[in-house]
C-alpha cells in the first residue's frame, strides 16, 4: 500500500507540516548521534597517551566503533518496517546515550574498546533518518530530502572534530585535569542525545497521515504480517548488494577519515591538537551542502534519464571520489593537502547522496530492510579500511592511496544496479504525478515569471558585486586555511583577560572564514555568511586600530587596518544587497521572479 500525502517540495524554514517536522527532527537527531559516535575521535591523542594505546589498539577501537553498527543497521532497518521510525529513533537515542556517557569510566584498553563498541550502535540512526524522509517526500524531491537530512546529520562528524576539543578545553579552564575533562565532554554529548530521544517521540509521526499503530488499525497502511519476508526478499536482490559495496566505498571512507584525520594531520604534518581538529573538521563540514548537492543532481538526472539517470550520476560521483582520494594521499604540503581534502570530501558526500537517491526505488515494500543493508555496507567499508589503518607496516598516506584505487574500481558496480521497464515506467508515472501535484500547488500562488529564461537574463546582467562576492568568499577561505596552519599565531593575537577562551575564539574565526567564505563564493545564505564574517572582521579592525603593536592610526600607513576595513565594508554591502542573479540563493529561491535583474 503506497504511502499517501507525501510532500512534493521541501519548505526548509517550516515546521508546520508533519513532513517538515520529521525532516528537521531526523537530521538533527542523526547529527547528535554522529557527534556522539565520533566525539572521542579528536580526543584520541589525549586518550592514547593516558591509556598507553598502541597504533594497533587505536585501530581496533576504530574498527569496533563501526563494526557493531553493521549489525545494528540491519536490525534497525527491520525494526522500522515493523514499528515505524518514531519509536525506533526514540529507543535508539535513549539507550544509545548510555555507553556515550559511560565511556568516561574506562581505565584500561579493554574497557575503552568495549565502550566504543557500545557507542557504535547509535550509528544505526542513519537508517531511521533515511527511512523517515523516504516515506515523507515524493519521488520528485526524495533524493534531495534524503541527501540533505543525511548530509546535515553527517555534519556532526565534522563539527565534533572542532567542538569536542573545545568542550574539553572548557572543563580544563574550570580547573579539571585532562583525564577528567575528556570524560566530562563525553557525558555532555550523551546527555543531549538522551533528551533528543524524548523530543523525537513527542514531535514526530511515522507517516504524513499519522503513526503506524493507528493507520494499521484503520487499514490505511500495511499490517505487520505483510512485512514478513521483506528482509529475505531484500537479501536476495543482487542490486542491494551492489549498493552495499558502493556505499562501502563512499560512507565507509568518510567514517574512516572522520576517525583518523585528526591523528593523520598531527602525525604527518606536526599540527597541534586543536589545529589538527580544525583541519580534520573541514572534511565533515562539507556536509552542509555536498551531500544535498549529490541528491539534488540525482533528482535532475531523473527528469531525462529516469532511474537509469540516477545510477549514471552515482557512477560519475563515485569514480571522481576515487581519483580525488588518490591525489590527496600524495599531498605532502599542508597548504595543498587541505584544499585537496575538501575536493575529495565534496565527491565522497555527493556519492552518498546519489546512493540514497537510488535506494527508495529498489523495493518499496522492504524500504527499511534495503536501507539497513545498504547502510550497513558503509560500516563494512569502514571496517575493511580500518584494517589498513591499523597496520604498523603501512603509512596512512599509502593506505589512502590503496583506498582510492578501491573506490574507483567500486564505481563500476553501478552496472549491476538495473531496473526493469515496468519499474522505470512506474517511477516515471509517480514522478509525473508528484510534479503535477506540485504544479497545482504552485498555480494557486501569485503568477511567476519562467525560471530558465530568467536565468539566461541573469547571465547577461552580471553585477560587479557578484564578482566581488566570489573573490571575497575565496579570499576568506584561503585566510581560514592559513589560520589552521598557524593556529598558535592566531591564538597569540587573541590573548587577553580570558586566555582559556583563545581556542574557542580561534575555532570561531576559522569556521566563519572557511565555511562563510565558501557560502559567499557559492552565493548560499549569502546575507547570513556576510553578516557573521562582518562581525569577525570588525573584531580584526579593532585589533589593527586599537590593539597592541606597531600598527599606527587610522590615517597612517596602516595597510593591515585599511585592507581589513575594506573587507568589512564589502561584507556590509553584501548584507545590504544580498546575492546577485548568479547564486545558489537565487537558484533555490521559492519565487523565480527574483531571477529578473530588472526587478
Amino acid at each position: 500500500m503506497e504511502v499517501q500525502n507525501k510532500a512534493t517540495r521541501i519548505d526548509l524554514f517550516s515546521i508546520k507540516t508533519p513532513q517538515m517536522r520529521a525532516f528537521h527532527m531526523s537530521w538533527f537527531a542523526f547529527f547528535l548521534c554522529f557527534f556522539a559516535w565520533f566525539g572521542i575521535a579528536p580526543l584520541l591523542p589525549i586518550v592514547k597517551e593516558e591509556l598507553g594505546l598502541s597504533k594497533q589498539q587505536l585501530g581496533n577501537t576504530l574498527i569496533a566503533s563501526v563494526a557493531i553498527t553493521i549489525i545494528a543497521r540491519l536490525f534497525i532497518g527491520w525494526l522500522c518496517d515493523r514499528i515505524g521510525p518514531r519509536k525506533s529513533y526514540t529507543f535508539l537515542l535513549i539507550f544509545g546515550s548510555i555507553p556515550v556517557m559511560c565511556i568516561g569510566m574506562a581505565e584500561t584498553y579493554e574497557a575503552f574498546l568495549l565502550f566504543r563498541l557500545g557507542i557504535g550502535v547509535i550509528g544505526a540512526s542513519f537508517v531511521i533518518t533515511q527511512y523517515h524522509t523516504s516515506v515523507m517526500f515524493a519521488p520528485n524531491c526524495v533524493g534531495t530530502a534524503n541527501a540533505t537530512s543525511a548530509g546535515w546529520g553527517n555534519l556532526g562528524g565534522g563539527v565534533t572534530q572542532m567542538v569536542m576539543p573545545l568542550v574539553m578545553a572548557a572543563f580544563v579552564g574550570l580547573g579539571y585535569s585532562d583525564a577528567i575533562s575528556w570524560r566530562s565532554a563525553m557525558v555532555v554529548a550523551g546527555a543531549v542525545c538522551f533528551v533528543t530521544g524524548i523530543a523525537y517521540y513527542k514531535f514526530t509521526t511515522d507517516l504524513p497521515n499519522g503513526n503506524f499503530a493507528e493507520l494499521r488499525a484503520s487499514g490505511e497502511f500495511r499490517s505487520k504480517e505483510r512485512t514478513k519476508g521483506a528482509f529475505g526478499e531484500a537479501l536476495r536482490d543482487p542490486r542491494v548488494w551492489a549498493l552495499f559495496l558502493i556505499y562501502a566505498a563512499c560512507f565507509g571512507i568518510e567514517l574512516t577519515i572522520n576517525g583518523i584525520a585528526a591523528v593523520y594531520y598531527r602525525e604527518e604534518f606536526g599540527l597541534g591538537l586543536k589545529a589538527a581538529g580544525l583541519a580534520a573538521g573541514l572534511f565533515g563540514l562539507m556536509n552542509i551542502f555536498a551531500r544535498t548537492l549529490g541528491g539534488y543532481v540525482s533528482d535532475k538526472f531523473v527528469k531525462k534519464g529516469g532511474l537509469r539517470g540516477r545510477v549514471k550520476w552515482l557512477f560519475i560521483a563515485l569514480f571522481i571520489e576515487g581519483i580525488a582520494l588518490m591525489f590527496f594521499s600524495r599531498m605532502t604540503v599542508l597548504h595543498l593537502a587541505i584544499p585537496m581534502m575538501i575536493i575529495f570530501s565534496l565527491f565522497v558526500q555527493m556519492s552518498e547522496g546519489a546512493t540514497y537517491s537510488v535506494v527508495p526505488f529498489i523495493n518499496k515494500k522492504a524500504l527499511g530492510a534495503v536501507s539497513g543493508i545498504v547502510g550497513a555496507g558503509g560500516n563494512m567499508g569502514a571496517v575493511g579500511a580500518g584494517f589498513l589503518m591499523r597496520s604498523e607496516d603501512l603509512s596512512y598516506a599509502d593506505a589512502f592511496l590503496i583506498l582510492g584505487f578501491a573506490v574507483a574500481a567500486a564505481s563500476f558496480l553501478t552496472y549491476f544496479v538495473r531496473f526493469s521497464p515496468a519499474m522505470e515506467a512506474e517511477a516515471s508515472e509517480n514522478h509525473r504525478i508528484a510534479m503535477a501535484e506540485r504544479a497545482a500547488i504552485e498555480a494557486a500562488r501569485p503568477a511567476r515569471k519562467p525560471l530558465f529564461p530568467a536565468i539566461g537574463r541573469a547571465f547577461k546582467h552580471v553585477r560587479p558585486m557578484d564578482g566581488l562576492r566570489v573573490y571575497v568568499g575565496l579570499a576568506l577561505m584561503v585566510k581560514g586555511i592559513y589560520f589552521i596552519t598557524n593556529t598558535a599565531t592566531l591564538e597569540a593575537k587573541l590573548s587577553g583577560p580570558l586566555p582559556q577562551w583563545q581556542g574557542f575564539l580561534a575555532w570561531v574565526i576559522v569556521f566563519c572564514h572557511v565555511i562563510g567564505g565558501a557560502s559567499l563564493a557559492l552565493g548560499f545564505v549569502s546575507r547570513v555568511a556576510a553578516g557573521v564574517n562582518a562581525l569577525v572582521v570588525l573584531g580584526a579592525v579593532g585589533v589593527y586600530l586599537f590593539g597592541e603593536g606597531d600598527y599606527g592610526g587610522m590615517l597612517s600607513t596602516n595597510e593591515a587596518f585599511q585592507f581589513t576595513f575594506f573587507v568589512f565594508v564589502t561584507l556590509v554591502l553584501l548584507v545590504w544587497r544580498g546575492s546577485g542573479p548568479l547564486s545558489l540563493d537565487r537558484l533555490l529561491a521559492d519565487d523565480p521572479s527574483i531571477y529578473d535583474p530588472e526587478e
